[in-house]
Order: structure tokens, then C-alpha cells, then sequence
């Protein structure tokens, strides 16, 4: 029986041995440098008080599409393994009814400057069923838990980049790049860029200039929810000069040169 959020229950002492033994043998895994900070494969993880539900986010091997895919698109971009998502849009007790699942880093980014981010986007696998489960612009998103420090009494909200439709389906996309493409809003209204208000990354970082405001980063998480079924994968997340990829033995960072 596969265990949720995580990995199948039989094999979780050999993973953790597997992400032990990469560390010390893969070129910038859990010992690279980010930007300002490390990045440690065992720091990556689904955020349990972020998600809603029963949903999955497993680190696994391929999808490597279906009967007919083109090999351009059958295999993930990176390695042979990648972050599967599933959340059910109808599943529990709650307003609304659907989960949300959020995989991600609380401790690596965290102080982080928000607007030294200047490269930020993934690879997605997208499917047919899930344009039907929510149309074309059923994706996962990118979200950063922030001190948005616009206010002295508000030190808390959620930035989040939504992306456009994934030029591919029934295989893996190129990279979708979140600095370009889809809108970003923050949770509390603490700028001009609201889930009403939708922005550009252009806009969302002038919205905080405006207000001569320096946010900073608690956590980092790929997800998706509270709104449509989605089943899928992620993988390739880059942050900067990082690409993040997601492997069954855990997280390797590789610097982008």
C-alpha cells in the first residue's frame, strides 16, 4: 500500500539510505550552494500544516508518457524521477470541499530577499484528463511564504505564481518561466497585486518597490489546491542559479552555469 505524501512505506529506510549515499556521490546534490544559502536534500518535503486533505506528492520515478508520446516530451527533464502530485477537488468535510497539497523547503530560503529572485518557473506534466477536471490553466503553482514587510503589524502572506496552460499534454513540458508567463498575487492584499488585481513579475516587484517595502522568504514549496482533481508531476523547479531536481532518493541541486 503506498504511503501519503512520501514514499511507499516498505522502502523508506533504503531511501533514506539512498539520500544519504547521493550526498556524498552526486555533484551538486545536498551539499550545494544556493544563492545565499544550502540547499539540503533532506530539507525538502511535503509542509504538513499547508496541506488539506489526503492528497499525494511523491518523489518517483518518470511518468515517461503514455502509448505515443513523442520522446521530446516522454521522460522528465532531469534524471529519471520527479515530484507526482495528486489532489481530489471533492474529498473533504471542509469549504471549499478539495484538498491542497504543498512540497517544499522551510528551511534553506528562509531570509532570503524576494526581489533578488530573478529566475523562478518548472517543467509540468500535464494531462488531457486534467484540462478536463479544470480546463486549460489547471496547473500547479509555485508558492512563497513571505514577511511581506509592507506594514508593521503584518508579517505574514503567500506569493503565488499561477501559470498559463502547458503548451504540452500527455507529456512533459520545456520550462514555463514564471518570470514571463502566468500572474503572480499575494494572499493578504498587502500590495496592488491581488488575486483580483492579477500581476506580472515585473509588476509584482514594482508593487513592493512603490511601497519601499523589503519582503523576505520563509519557505519555498511547488503545490496545487484548493480547487480542481489534478494528477501529475513537477520537476526542474529553478530558483536563481539553481535547478532543483526531483529524484525517488530525494532532491539534487544543480547550478546552473
Amino acid at each position: 500500500m503506498k504511503a501519503r505524501f512520501g514514499m511507499r512505506r516498505g522502502t523508506v529506510l533504503v531511501a533514506a539510505l539512498l539520500v544519504a549515499l547521493s550526498a556524498a556521490t552526486l555533484p551538486g546534490s545536498a551539499a550545494a550552494n544556493t544563492d545565499d544559502n544550502q540547499a539540503h536534500s533532506d530539507h525538502w518535503g511535503v509542509i504538513a500544516r499547508n496541506t488539506i486533505g489526503s492528497p499525494v506528492a511523491e518523489l518517483r520515478n518518470g511518468p515517461f508518457g503514455p502509448f505515443g508520446t513523442p520522446a521530446a516530451v516522454a521522460r522528465p527533464p532531469y534524471g529519471r524521477g520527479s515530484l507526482g502530485i495528486e489532489v481530489a477537488n471533492n474529498s473533504t468535510t471542509l469549504t471549499p470541499p478539495s484538498e491542497k497539497v504543498d512540497f517544499g523547503n522551510e528551511v534553506d530560503f528562509f531570509g532570503q530577499q524576494v526581489l533578488r529572485v530573478r529566475q523562478v518557473g518548472f517543467h509540468v506534466f500535464q494531462t488531457n484528463e486534467n484540462v478536463g477536471y479544470g480546463g486549460p490553466t489547471n496547473m500547479p503553482n509555485i508558492r512563497f511564504e513571505i514577511d511581506p514587510d509592507v506594514t508593521s503589524t503584518d508579517d505574514y502572506s503567500t506569493l503565488v505564481w499561477v501559470p498559463n496552460a502547458s503548451p504540452v499534454t500527455s507529456g512533459w513540458s520545456p520550462f514555463i518561466d514564471a518570470t514571463k508567463t502566468g500572474y503572480w498575487y499575494l494572499t493578504g492584499n498587502e500590495t496592488s497585486c491581488t488575486q483580483a488585481a492579477r500581476c506580472t513579475f515585473t509588476q509584482l516587484k514594482a508593487s513592493f518597490r512603490t511601497l519601499q517595502a523589503r519582503p523576505t522568504i520563509y519557505t519555498v514549496a511547488v503545490g496545487k489546491g484548493r480547487d480542481f482533481m489534478w494528477i501529475g508531476a513537477i520537476d526542474g523547479l529553478r530558483l536563481n542559479d539553481h535547478i532543483y531536481d526531483f529524484e525517488r532518493y530525494g532532491v539534487r541541486a544543480i547550478r546552473v552555469k
